[in-house]
């Protein structure tokens, strides 16, 4: 099935979607040489299927996007689209898990749109996708409108992280990690969890403006 959705036999509007998912991996080598024989032989296929899943979830995304009126053959000649679905297509080949593969995704939509900040900053959260985990994302957004736990009126915000995310409680050394990365990158406005506050505090924003523009690039659009 996945096979027969990749074929590209016509020009068509249609099948142009699947060809521009292609051709933004096909820029992506393979390791090649007798010496990487076995090597080939246990990574290739996963690295294959992983190809395929992402040129088809891609591909039919864009396909959609034609019936709401997108040109598909502007995209082609579009050099910050295509620079766009090359990095996202180099870090979706690095990850099986979801959200990221999602967050990838929505960033090579918004762009096709023309709904994506400039190249500097398109650059520099691709990167984030692909050197952040699935925990990074979640907290940051969690910190974009937090919800402390009820009938709380004081304490630290690793309460409210572990409130929000019950699979990190007990669990504060890697949280403190996850916390000073998305801080170090410039995407949290608090550099620690253990002050106490008190009041509003607790349920404030701690995203920083280029947060705010990295979730929003990654973000599913309407």
């Amino acid at each position: 099935m996945a096979e027969d959705k990749l074929s590209v036999s016509e020009k068509t509007g249609g099948d142009a979607a699947h060809a521009i998912a292609k051709a933004g991996l096909s820029a992506i080598p393979l390791v090649g040489g007798p010496a990487a024989e076995l090597f080939q032989y246990i990574v290739q296929p996963p690295l294959e299927k992983r190809r395929v899943r992402w040129m088809v979830d891609v591909g039919e995304k864009l396909k959609e996007l034609e019936v709401k009126g997108l040109s598909l053959e502007s995209l082609q000649s579009n050099e910050q689209f295509v620079t766009a679905i090359l990095h996202a297509s180099r870090v979706a080949l690095l990850t099986h898990q979801a959200s990221k593969l999602d967050a990838l995704r929505n960033a090579i939509l918004n762009v096709a749109k023309g709904r994506a900040p400039d190249e500097t900053l398109q650059h520099l959260f691709f990167g984030f996708v692909g050197s952040l985990t699935e925990q990074h994302l979640q907290i940051l957004k969690i910190f974009q409108a937090p919800t402390p736990p009820p009938n709380t009126s004081m304490g630290g915000l690793g309460h409210v992280l572990e409130h929000n995310i019950p699979e990190l409680r007990n669990c504060k050394e890697l949280y403190t990690q996850l916390w000073r990365d998305l801080y170090s990158r410039g995407l949290l406005n608090t550099d620690g969890l253990n002050v106490t506050i008190s009041g509003n505090g607790l349920s404030a924003k701690r995203t920083t403006n280029l947060g705010d523009d990295f979730l929003k690039f990654i973000a599913e659009a309407p």
